[in-house]
């Protein structure tokens, strides 16, 4: 198993949880992470409000909604991202910073463009930018597994989360106070300014220790990664464990809206302002994830913070049965976002122990790729479930859904050490 090459005293954990908040390596996550959720929103719902604010009908924003695909599709190119090695700034700054400026360019050219007069570049233009951005999270993931030391991992991943949530804030919510108040083009005028935090940062922060040796080919680029994963004792378990660890948590998702506004009669209004309140609940329990883990073994954390999120869902039931009650709303996105920060941070630390550094990039896109299958294929399941039964009991529906991934964490808890990964994990 490879170190990550981190001086000596770096490898040991502070005596003192505070002590993190003044590591420099953790500090750079906040800026990185908003520059990383920046771009998301403004080719997504901000620019769906853009087109609809221009009158452009419902259809043609349907199909802008495409302009997405490239997150999923991001591991289709990310063994070039650890094969290639920019001219400037090393392996990963280098593409960062290509990266983020190629997305400031971008953006600036979504704000000159009107979509009443040229509708077709705007797409293209989106399209360009959510390239981008796909590629700059590529590069972004692979550069924070690179960095961190293990026990670094957990509040790393929260801080950058925080990060992430605060740029989806300003994208999407500001962004539309801006456009409000002085147009559209100045609203992604004002975005394309606000990436000159990830540029600066990129530029101030260091590199990580280089890999053992970087892939010799691009073939080796391509398949090492999948030969390397697949050659670990049991690496079907690990790939169900990525599947299963959250999958609770992303069948009540795939039917929240819809629950709150048609099965409860909650207005649009009141979601919103949840969904607020939300965000906020997120961060904090990141934070307090991120926190914990520096104490806590990474199985430990899985368990924990994956029987949290299971049980958060009984919250949904409670409103289920309580009916149309504005403070049980409120009570239960806070209860189910904080339980699902927590479970994020330990996700994402799970996933950055288990790439290889000489395929990092790859690796990070694959096994992520892994779990964003969940919400694409279980929304109809959920609504089929909702169908023969009622709301109440779908959700406790989830709940057991939540608890394969729990056995899955407790069979391999010996294996999972937050010190490093041992045995299943790495050669």
């Amino acid at each position: 198993m490879r170190g990550n090459g981190l001086p000596a005293a770096d490898r040991v954990k502070p005596s003192s949880p505070l002590a993190f908040f003044h590591n420099r390596r953790i500090g750079v996550m906040l800026p990185l992470g908003f520059a990383s959720g920046l771009p998301l929103a403004l080719t997504a719902g901000t620019l769906q409000a853009w087109l609809t604010d221009e009158g452009v009908d419902l259809s043609t924003i349907g199909w802008f909604g495409l302009v997405g695909l490239p997150y999923a599709l991001k591991f289709l190119w990310a063994p070039f991202m650890d094969r290639l090695v920019p001219p400037w700034l090393g392996r990963r700054r280098g593409w960062m910073l290509a990266t983020q400026t190629a997305l400031m360019a971008g953006v600036l050219a979504m704000a000159a463009t009107s979509p009443r007069d040229a509708l077709p570049l705007l797409g293209a233009l989106a399209l360009l930018v959510a390239f981008l951005s796909a590629s700059q999270d590529i590069v972004f993931d692979a550069y924070r597994t690179d960095l961190l030391a293990p026990h670094e991992r957990g509040l790393g991943a929260a801080i950058w989360v925080a990060g992430y949530r605060v740029a989806l804030l300003a994208a999407g919510s500001a962004a539309l106070f801006v456009a409000h108040s002085i147009g559209w083009s100045s609203a992604y005028l004002a975005m394309a300014g606000l990436m000159t935090i990830g540029l600066v940062t990129i530029l101030l922060c260091t590199e990580p220790d280089a890999p053992p040796a970087l892939p010799a080919t691009m073939a080796e680029a391509v398949w090492g990664p999948l030969a390397e994963f697949f050659s670990r004792p049991m690496a079907v378990a690990l790939i169900g464990l990525l599947l299963l660890y959250k999958l609770g948590d992303a069948f009540a998702a795939s039917l929240t809206t819809p629950f709150l506004i048609q099965g409860l009669g909650f207005e649009k209004t009141d979601v919103g302002v949840a969904r607020g309140i939300g965000l906020g609940a997120t961060i904090l329990g990141a934070m307090v994830g991120g926190v914990a883990m520096t104490r806590w073994s990474l199985a430990k954390s899985l368990l924990v913070f994956g029987a949290g999120q299971a049980l958060s869902n009984l919250a949904f039931v409670v409103l289920a049965l309580t009916g149309k009650q504005y403070e049980m709303l409120i009570a239960t996105v806070v209860i189910e976002n904080l339980a699902g920060g927590m479970g994020t941070a330990a996700f994402v630390a799970l996933i950055m122990s288990l790439c290889d550094h000489r395929f990092t990039a790859t690796q990070f896109a694959l096994l992520t790729s892994l779990e964003s299958l969940n919400r694409i294929w279980l929304g109809v399941p959920a609504a089929k479930l909702v169908e023969a039964l009622d709301w109440g009991a779908f959700f406790f529906v989830t709940i057991l859904a939540s608890l394969p991934g729990l056995w899955v964490v407790w069979r391999l808890r010996a294996h999972l050490g937050q010190d490093g990964p041992t045995g299943i994990l790495r050669h």
